[in-house]
């Protein structure tokens, strides 16, 4: 498979190299990569066998002449690139979050539009193997009328953990542009993509991290944790953004008669106690899986009033790529997609730009939510 198209990555740590195999896979020629520190975006273009390196976008979108550019930085480091990038007549892949800001990806969203390029929005664990089969059961009317969505996880992540984009809302950092936007996507999937309503509450209990110098991996962030927390010469950001959040929804379906309940609860810095999970409820049955993004076991209560677990199918086994993390086969999938879109063949639609932007402003509107009632004069 050779589509002929070439790809330019923003981005050298995990994302970037990922979103790299990823278009190789789906027959594209990778031609470039970009980054911040010109010895780190050297170093990844010759591990990975890329022509081009640089560190300035601008300047590669000109020499590289890329018919994609797939976007693998933080969140607040999109704005430009892509800006640039639509202006340069590019096809986006970009990751999640779209922006920092809803305005930001509004705006995003409308040229990519007035220029008439295909853009792919990665909020893509929608893709993991038990939620497509998911997706297959709840259409086939395995559970009847879809009423309720439970999104539950605990990741127990380390306080410190050095200071970075994560914990800064300008940079696109929080547990809502990072985790909430996948099981937005997958729970949009499933059960059908119109959001309705929306209300929520976010709590930042991070407080401040180490600020440690060195760190260019996310993946690898969590070998520069201090030894010494106490050190008086170490030096210390603030966080400003959510480490956990409650957030309801209710979202059309065309499988109910009524607006499905939605249920995301998450904890960035709390220990699991059971496994986390998500959880489809219908009038006739349900069904479980496990995992944060829903990529373990699925698991089916139908009619015989028992939880039955249940094989892949053949076909969707057939459709995953075979590489390894769960992260990279999702990447692979939609990037497959995205490049199939390109060339002309017929896809199912997949997440773009117009996600991408309403999962922004969602975001914002969670984050400025003020609708507790006050009990405090409450009389017995």
């Amino acid at each position: 498979m050779n589509h002929g198209l070439k790809v330019l990555i923003s981005g050298t740590g995990f994302a970037g190299q990922g979103h790299a195999d990823a278009f190789r896979a789906a027959g594209c020629d990778v031609v470039g990569i970009v980054g911040r520190t010109p010895s780190v975006v050297a170093e990844v273009a010759a591990k990975m066998a890329i022509p081009y390196s640089g560190t300035d976008w601008q300047a590669a979108l000109t020499d590289c002449q890329p018919d994609i550019v797939s976007i693998a930085t933080p969140g607040g480091a999109h704005y430009e690139p892509i800006k640039q990038a639509i202006a340069f007549g590019c096809h986006v892949f970009c990751d999640k979050p779209m922006t920092h800001s809803a305005e930001t990806a509004q705006e995003l969203y409308r040229l990519a539009q007035q220029k008439g390029i295909k853009t792919a929005y990665a909020a893509s664990f929608r893709y993991a193997p038990s939620v497509l089969h998911a997706k297959e059961l709840v259409a086939s009317g395995a559970i009847g009328e879809p009423t309720e969505v439970e999104c539950i996880s605990h990741f127990n992540l380390e306080r410190e953990i050095p200071f970075g984009w994560s914990h800064r809302a300008e940079q696109g950092g929080g547990r809502l542009n990072n985790n909430f936007t996948h099981t937005l996507s997958i729970v949009a999937s499933v059960v059908g993509e119109k959001i309705l309503r929306i209300n929520g509450e976010v709590r930042d209990d991070m407080g401040r991290a180490p600020i440690v110098e060195g760190v260019h991996n996310f993946a690898t962030r969590r070998n520069f944790i201090p030894k010494d927390l106490t050190d008086p010469a170490l030096k210390w950001g603030d966080s400003n953004v959510e480490w956990s959040y409650t957030v309801m929804a209710q979202m059309e379906s065309p499988f109910a008669e009524n607006p499905v309940s939605v249920l995301f609860k998450h904890g960035g810095l709390v220990p699991r106690f059971r496994e986390d999970h998500i959880v489809f409820y219908g009038t006739k049955g349900a069904i479980y899986l496990r995992g944060h993004y829903g990529s373990g076991q699925l698991s089916l209560y139908g009619a015989d009033k028992q939880w039955v677990d249940l094989p892949l199918p053949q076909h969707i086994t057939d459709a995953i790529a075979d590489v390894s993390g769960e992260t990279e086969q999702c990447w692979h999938y939609l990037a497959r997609e995205f490049v199939r879109d390109i060339s002309g063949e017929g896809v199912a639609p997949y997440p773009t730009f117009a996600e991408g932007s309403q999962y922004q402003q969602i975001i914002e509107i969670i984050r400025s939510a003020d609708n507790w009632t006050d009990l405090s004069d409450l009389k017995a």
